[in-house]
């Protein structure tokens, strides 16, 4: 039986006090042990010789190894339904049907059976950002477009990721568009509060890169998104990642779920949006947050309540300025409606009213932050305001009417020798004279 380098140095240590050379306190001194262990040590050496300093349960299966049976069971089970899921994701699954096994020693089985691969990857070189302190002082938002479902088709994962604690709020949509942003931040708003700062990539559900208005101009703001003056509204500053290493723990975030939600799906056989994120609310990203989650390296929390009256319905919609004719009436998405109180909050024809569009759909029409009541109306029934007659302000000279006599030049045949139009005769010549 072989022995490793510490039990060399053993072997090197009794023969030296066996001829004389060491103590055995002296021994112990240089192997780093105690007096009464290498006592002990010198017994087994003095019974055995140097195979008495090899581990007694060398080669010997452990006294907690399972059984070649289960370990059958165990394999088979992740052969016929665990298929691709990697060794720790595994381990749970297995323990959640009563087979309980550790994730390495699931490793070494699967590798053992040629059912896994070693995975090494080696990324580029980052300079690494510090997390923030507190939880809610910045939080990553992200999309992750992927086949969720395994049928070819591509939805988009609305992902928030606190920086500080990698706690994570997901939901998934069909794109990522204006109102899925907007609803996974109002999810986050109602269970956590409002963050202080939301970092984001490019796109331009986020950030535009317009240029401002003259109204705009003239008030010195800057040109925003609707998700940008929904974030203006509840104080939350955007902060733009210019690379996706930027924002590297929500793309981490990202492959996380790219593992366990789309195996966790396939487990329960679901295939609608609307079943994904039942699953998402019925408890898997609270799992997730507890297994990865880790605590900020500051306890206080940076996120602000909502300010007191203010309905989170007012501030996540689509808004849009409009001009109210003399008849009260607006257009808006093509369709006119009709404004008709209250009397003590009209606004005057050519005013300036704001339309609100909500995420569930419904307009709301809003003068100096009071709402108006409307109803819409028909356009072959709206009345227009009759137009004016056109009085010139110079009214012109009625035409001659006088018809040309017959002898006018205009009514003469066309002739060379005929007067000019400036009413002078040409003088007659005679063609040839004889001398």
């Amino acid at each position: 039986m072989g022995l490793n380098g510490k039990e060399r140095l053993k072997l090197m240590a009794m023969g030296q006090v066996e001829e004389g050379q060491r103590t055995l306190r002296e021994a112990a001194e240089w192997l780093g042990l105690s007096y009464r262990q290498v006592r002990r040590v010198w017994r087994r050496y003095r019974a055995e010789g140097g195979r008495g300093l090899a581990h007694a349960s060398r080669g010997r299966s452990s006294n907690r190894g399972k059984e070649e049976r289960e370990r059958a069971v165990i394999v088979g089970l992740y052969r016929e339904r665990l298929e691709g899921f990697g060794p720790t994701l595994a381990s749970e699954k297995l323990a959640e049907w009563g087979h309980e096994v550790d994730h390495e020693t699931l490793r070494r089985w699967l590798i053992a059976g040629e059912l896994w691969q070693r995975q090494r990857k080696r990324g580029p070189h980052r300079r690494w950002r510090e997390p923030r302190r507190r939880f809610g002082e910045l939080v990553q938002l992200d999309g992750s477009h992927h086949d969720w479902f395994g049928s070819g088709e591509r939805c988009c994962l609305m992902n928030m990721v606190d920086d500080a604690t990698g706690r994570s709020l997901a939901r998934l949509e069909a794109e990522e568009t204006t109102v899925a942003a907007m609803q996974v931040l109002w999810s986050w708003v109602e269970r956590h509060g409002v963050p202080s700062a939301l970092y984001v990539d490019g796109k331009t559900v986020y950030v535009t890169d317009r240029e401002a208005t003259a109204e705009e101009q003239l008030a010195g703001e800057q040109p925003l998104t609707e998700f940008g003056k929904a974030c203006r509204k509840l104080g939350i500053r955007i902060i733009l990642a210019h690379s996706a290493p930027a924002k590297g723990r929500v793309e981490r975030k990202h492959g996380v779920y790219q593992d366990r939600f789309v195996k966790e799906l396939a487990l329960r056989g679901i295939t609608t949006i609307e079943g994904a994120n039942a699953v998402l609310e019925g408890g898997f990203v609270e799992e997730l947050n507890r297994r990865f989650g880790r605590e900020a390296l500051e306890p206080q929390d940076a996120h602000r309540p909502v300010p007191e009256g203010l309905d989170l319905a007012t501030v996540f919609v689509f808004e849009e300025g409009r001009t109210v004719a003399n008849d009260w009436t607006i257009r808006y998405e093509s369709r006119w409606y009709q404004i008709t109180g209250p009397k003590q909050s009209m606004p005057r024809p050519k005013a300036k009213v704001t339309v609100h569009r909500r995420l569930d759909g419904s307009l709301h029409i809003l003068y100096r932050g009071h709402e108006l009541q409307f109803r819409e109306v028909p356009p072959e029934a709206r009345v227009r305001p009759k137009a004016h007659p056109r009085v010139p302000a110079h009214p012109s000279r009625p035409r001659n009417s006088t018809t040309p006599a017959p002898t006018h030049p205009w009514r003469r045949p066309f002739s060379r020798n005929a007067p000019s139009l400036t009413g002078r005769t040409r003088t007659a010549t005679t063609s040839a004279t004889s001398p």
